[in-house]
């Protein structure tokens, strides 16, 4: 069975959305600590929500790739029997 479109967005998100808390609060927690800097929360912000964005496509477009891949192997090993 393959992933639609939708449901591999939705993952994608998803993945990220939980990504992006952990690294935020780490963010807030471990800059200071181990570089000294102080970290501006919208800063912390815009620079989490801009990657983000990255990896919400960079996701979508490798999940799309791979399930390209696992779809189309069969057909390359088997020709027109598939």
């Amino acid at each position: 069975m393959t992933q639609t479109k939708v449901n591999s967005l939705v993952e994608s998100c998803m993945n990220t959305v939980i990504g992006f808390i952990i690294n935020f609060i780490a963010n807030l927690i471990l800059i200071p600590l181990f570089f000294n800097v102080a970290v501006d929360l919208m800063i912390n912000l815009y620079m989490g929500i801009l990657y983000t964005a990255i990896s919400v496509a960079r996701s979508y477009v490798v999940r799309r790739w791979f399930n390209s891949l696992i779809h189309s192997t069969p057909t390359k090993l088997l020709g027109d029997k598939a």
